[in-house]
């Protein structure tokens, strides 16, 4: 098998607490792109079964985090959630990356690597809905900026998005989270921040993509929220847009997705 095909699988069957008797896998994808592995966790609800095809939700960490993440510090009941749902969930790392292909470091393409080399590895791996209609794709923070920039992006490949705290406009902060590491400096270079934000991809949107965004009202990331939730009423971009009371941190988001993935369950029930 060519080199850019080659998947190795590190660990499997991982007991991860006494609550998750489904099998959670600790999958190593090569990057073509970046030519290197990047660490995956996949998590299959209890009764998967490859004569059946399961949609599946990618959920992408914040800033300082890795693949982990998710399951260990935000959500450990993820894989009961999966098996309730009969879904499959996908963490990928992304490293510092806000999931961008990087106009900086041609290194770096962490855009490329999940919307087209991770989603065909695990298609070619796991028994999934392998459409649009079977993929969902939300995350925390940096995350949330990345699951909506793929999702706009990326609608062949993702039918619905989601964003939780998520950092949609980046320019309010030019020397934070290494961001001009991979887009170069703000003052140098606007145009590449104006390219390079989630707000300025709502032209993209197209009928049919579901979207979901969720900031709390303590959250640094408050006010960019409401501008995006603002500017899709402006485009006539139908959404889900939740506020409450909350901080940008683990417990904010472990309570928002559980309304992600019930949207997301609904958006795959409507598919069939």
């Amino acid at each position: 098998m060519p080199r850019q095909l080659t998947l190795l699988i590190i660990s499997t069957l991982c007991a991860i607490s006494s609550l998750m008797a489904q099998r959670v896998d600790t999958l190593h994808v090569f990057s073509p792109s970046m030519q290197k592995d990047i660490p995956n966790l996949v998590i299959l609800p209890e009764s998967y079964d490859r004569t059946q095809r399961y949609p599946v939700i990618y959920l992408l960490h914040g800033h300082g985090g890795n693949y982990n993440s998710w399951l260990r510090q935000v959500k450990p009941e993820l894989p009961h959630i999966a098996s309730l749902h009969k879904i499959i969930m996908v963490c990928p790392d992304g490293a510092t990356s806000w999931y961008w292909d990087s106009p900086v470091d041609p290194s770096t393409r962490y855009e490329t690597y999940v919307a087209r080399e991770l989603t065909g590895a695990i298609d070619s791996l796991y028994s999934t809905v392998a459409s649009p209609a079977g993929r969902a794709i939300t995350g925390f923070s940096m995350g949330g900026h990345g699951a909506l920039w793929l999702g706009l992006r990326h609608q062949d490949t993702f039918g619905a998005c989601g964003a939780t705290s998520g950092g949609v406009d980046i320019r309010p902060f030019p020397d934070s989270w290494n961001m001009k590491r991979s887009l170069g400096e703000y003052h140098k270079h606007p145009d590449v921040w104006d390219s390079h934000t989630v707000i300025n991809q709502l032209h993209l949107y197209r009928p049919g993509l579901a979207i979901i965004v969720d900031c709390g009202t303590e959250d640094f990331f408050y006010r960019v929220n409401e501008r995006l939730h603002a500017e899709m009423l402006y485009r006539n971009i139908p959404h889900e847009y939740i506020t409450r009371p909350g901080a940008h941190n683990s417990e904010y988001w472990s309570n928002s997705i559980d309304n992600q993935i019930t949207f997301f369950t609904k958006f795959f029930n409507r598919q069939k």
